[in-house]
């Protein structure tokens, strides 16, 4: 049996729950990696990462490093003598990091690679409609998510679900998984296998302002699946032409009807309790929208305080 020396590497909340459970089986974590404090709030206050608050509060060695390069990043991180290093949404990084390890270094990532390689896997992976995703295990290497395998575990996608719950599934999937990895490492049997490249490999874009904004003429299962695909973060938008005005609004939950109309696609239909945008095969029923300066509420706040001019659409 290996006695492993880890360093962790990390930021958000999902590397978190991977971290408690390698410190709650009793693995020696000589240092924790993860992102500088950043400016955050109205004060602009430093902020530190949920992986950062989790290492302090359990006394573990932290480093911060701003460029993974540097010479004193790489004595500092080569003085912890680890002989594993597990990266959990983390950035890329340098050859002179990942191969600095006996053991190697590890990466979890929230999709069955192949598919969905990338920044967004969960998100995408509900933007695209899949019925299936899971998580993946490998050893990085120079390129982005295409190193070799080690293991992966599937999970079904609810017909309902949404991104904020796929990710709590993932996170808790993905930390088990993270165990199995270490326990094969550390007895050293470890059997990887090659990532196979096809045509129809799907990529996990980065999320940005044009591939979050909906577009009203597609098809009615893709407006629904995208907008519980970017729910709660960063949420689906769009534009409401409202007499003078135009405001873009986010949709954090909708529902799908599918009925025959004779609207013009955009067109809004709205009782006191009910906001139904008119697509090609139906509606999209709106049950939480958010406006600018305004928090994210139910529809029925919403309608309450809100009045539609004439010529009410959405772009």
């Amino acid at each position: 049996m290996r006695d492993l020396r880890i360093v962790f590497m990390g930021t958000p909340d999902f590397a978190v729950a991977t971290l408690k459970t390698l410190v709650d089986n009793d693995y020696n974590i000589v240092g924790v990696i993860t992102a500088p404090d950043k400016p955050a709030g109205r004060g602009r206050k430093l902020n530190e990462s949920a992986v950062k608050k989790y290492a302090k509060a359990n006394n573990l060695n932290v480093l911060q490093p701003t460029n993974l390069k540097s010479e004193d990043f790489i004595n500092e991180l080569a003085a912890l003598k680890a002989n594993l290093q597990i990266v959990v949404a983390f950035r890329m990084l340098p050859k002179v990091v990942w191969q600095m390890p006996e053991y190697g270094t590890f990466n979890l990532h929230a999709s069955l690679l192949p598919n969905y390689r990338g920044a967004a896997p969960i998100n995408w992976a509900i933007i695209n409609g899949e019925t299936k995703t899971g998580v993946s295990t490998f050893f990085i290497d120079e390129k982005i998510d295409t190193g070799e395998m080690i293991l992966q575990e599937d999970i079904a996608i609810d017909a309902s679900e949404n991104a904020g719950s796929l990710h709590d599934k993932l996170m808790t999937l993905g930390s088990a998984l993270v165990l199995k990895t270490v326990a094969l490492i550390q007895k050293g049997n470890v059997k990887t296998k090659p990532q196979v490249d096809t045509a129809d490999i799907k990529t996990a874009y980065k999320l940005n302002r044009d591939n979050c904004k909906i577009d009203w003429n597609a098809a009615l299962d893709h407006i629904y699946n995208q907008i519980r695909g970017l729910s709660p973060y960063p949420a689906a938008w769009c534009t409401l032409i409202n007499g003078e005005d135009k405001l873009d609004i986010k949709i954090y939950k909708a529902e799908k009807e599918i009925k025959e109309h004779t609207n013009e696609v955009g067109t809004i239909v709205f009782t006191k309790n009910e906001l139904k945008v008119s697509v090609s095969e139906g509606y999209i029923k709106i049950t939480e929208i958010k406006i600018p300066g305004k928090r994210n509420m139910d529809v029925k706040s919403f309608l309450n305080g809100f009045s539609f001019e004439s010529n009410a659409k959405m772009l």
